[in-house]
């Protein structure tokens, strides 16, 4: 719409807008209430004309082209590019790839989406911006699930992402290209994001390691949103030293995300020498033998603990209840929250004060006149949403926020007592991928089925990384270490002695 042009409603279409908000009015009453608009209106084309508050662009950067054939053997790439970041930093000689839902401007990203298609972002996300000043470089968007809503890698627009360890088979999701590209080796770092598990879930299934940071700790801004209050940004990395030199990175305030309201952030390479020594890990019972459970797979954790003990750790069984339940929880916020916020709130919904980026409201909009091209996993996720919110009232998405409470405490009176929680990543090794014409219900199955462990955390919003401990027909197998809020020096300090102490693709059932 050009600036300032936004006309005073007709009194037709005051009276649809009546009627959709349950209201009758005759013709003086809504002229009345069209009369006493008018000035609201020369206060919208006053706000339509004024500059948009969005962060500077710093970097220069090329648009960057799509990868085919051999050059994308794994179809994890959804765009190449170069960005150069500073002179020197942390990051110098390093390349990183992002998650395709993360803003990288002037660069083409779809989140995985067909409706997403052609949206190029005006904004760099304040973890590229981190990135960048570091003396990264940027090399490229990697392929996402279709916005977001799979643990398996078979539902992006752009096709399959297969396992690098097994042609054929699911190398986990949301964040499916960023851990393939990793495991391959193409890339020593990548950005992931993680919001019933999608950083953990497919560093575990491709053997890397995945970090989702404290809530907070990271700032989303510039990134397309899933639900405030679960969504997280983290490290996906081929080695511990390298996942902790990139939190470090990317941690701290950025004055644009209000979720980042009690934000501590560390050395976290400095944990990395200290041994395991002396932690204490309680090994959650309930993390084990879900339906859906291989018992290889879980053997393969429970090795893991013990290999913990000959590190000098203690290590001991502990029970919480409500680990179970935790999931339901999860589902509740997860699917409503969603459905609220990323899909009719059209990615950032209303009632936060953070950085809203409108070139993408208005562009993602356009989902609704292309609801059909939706993939099954979303679309199975906005039927229960929008159900719960329209016919219940958002009850169950309100008890579910207040069980959260219940939940955390729960695991912080265990941690009250332990340094460490630990359980599998995942029920199960990676699955095969579902054929073209697979099924909508295996493909809600295969997207949905590896998240009992993972999803509770983001709700609870304690750090939690994956980090590989075996291989069952060769396919690795992760274990899962959660630590307290801002505890994530603990966590790279028992990881860091088990990359070093155990030969963990030698671990085999």
């Amino acid at each position: 719409m050009p600036l300032g042009t936004l006309k005073l409603l007709t009194l037709e279409t005051f009276r649809e807008i009546a009627a959709e908000l349950g209201m009758t009015m005759g013709d003086d009453e809504l002229a009345q209430h069209r009369a006493a608009l008018a000035g609201n209106f020369d206060a919208y084309n006053l706000l339509d004309q004024m500059t948009d508050e969005v962060p500077e662009v710093r970097y220069p950067r090329i648009p960057g082209r799509r990868p085919v054939g051999e050059e994308n053997k794994y179809g994890a790439w959804y765009m190449k590019t170069t960005v150069e970041g500073a002179p020197s930093g942390k990051l110098k000689g390093k390349q990183i790839v992002l998650k395709d839902n993360i803003c990288l401007a002037g660069v083409p990203m779809m989140n995985g989406a067909s409706t997403m298609e052609g949206y190029v972002p005006n904004v760099d996300a304040t973890v590229v911006v981190r990135i960048l000043d570091a003396g990264g470089t940027i090399v490229g968007k990697a392929v996402c699930e279709y916005f977001c809503f799979s643990g398996g890698s078979h539902t992006s627009a752009t096709g399959p992402v297969h396992n690098p360890r097994k042609h054929g088979y699911s190398a986990g999701g949301s964040s499916s290209g960023s851990a393939a590209l990793v495991a391959a080796g193409e890339v020593p770092m990548a950005l992931g994001c993680d919001q019933g598990g999608s950083i953990r879930m497919p560093a575990a299934f491709c053997g890397v390691y995945g970090m989702k940071p404290t809530h907070g700790l990271v700032p989303y801004s510039g990134i397309m949103p899933i639900e405030l209050t679960i969504d997280h940004v983290g490290p996906i990395t081929a080695s511990v030293e390298d996942n902790a030199l990139l939190l470090e990175v990317l941690a701290g305030p950025d004055g644009l995300d209000p979720r980042q309201y009690d934000s501590k952030t560390k050395p976290y390479r400095e944990a990395l020498g200290r041994s395991a020594q002396g932690l204490r890990i309680g090994v959650v019972e309930e993390g084990f033998g879900h339906p859906q459970s291989m018992a290889a797979s879980d053997g393969i954790v429970r090795e893991a603990a013990e290999r913990f003990k000959g590190l000098g750790a203690t290590v001991e069984k502990v029970s919480i209840p409500m680990h179970r339940p935790g999931t339901a929880i999860w589902l509740a916020v997860a699917a409503e929250g969603a459905t609220m916020q990323m899909m009719q709130g059209n990615g950032f919904g209303f009632n936060w004060q953070g950085l809203y980026v409108t070139s993408m409201l208005d562009f993602h909009a356009g989902w609704r006149d292309r609801a059909d091209e939706l993939s099954d996993s979303l679309k199975n996720t906005m039927l229960l949403g929008h159900y719960m919110v329209t016919r219940h009232r958002g009850h169950y998405y309100a008890k579910a926020q207040n069980l959260v409470r219940r939940l955390r405490a729960a695991y912080d009176a265990v941690l009250a007592e332990y340094d460490l929680l630990l359980m599998p990543t995942l029920p199960m090794t990676a699955t095969p991928l579902p054929k073209p014409d697979a099924s909508a219900s295996e493909i809600i199955q295969r997207a949905f089925e590896i998240l009992p462990n993972t999803a509770p955390f983001d709700c609870t919003h304690h750090p939690a990384m994956s980090l590989p401990c075996g291989m069952v027909d060769g396919l690795p197998v992760g274990a899962m270490l959660v630590g307290k809020r801002y505890g994530e020096e603990t966590i790279y300090r028992a990881a860091a002695s088990f990359e070093k102490g155990v030969d963990w693709a030698k671990i085999t059932a």
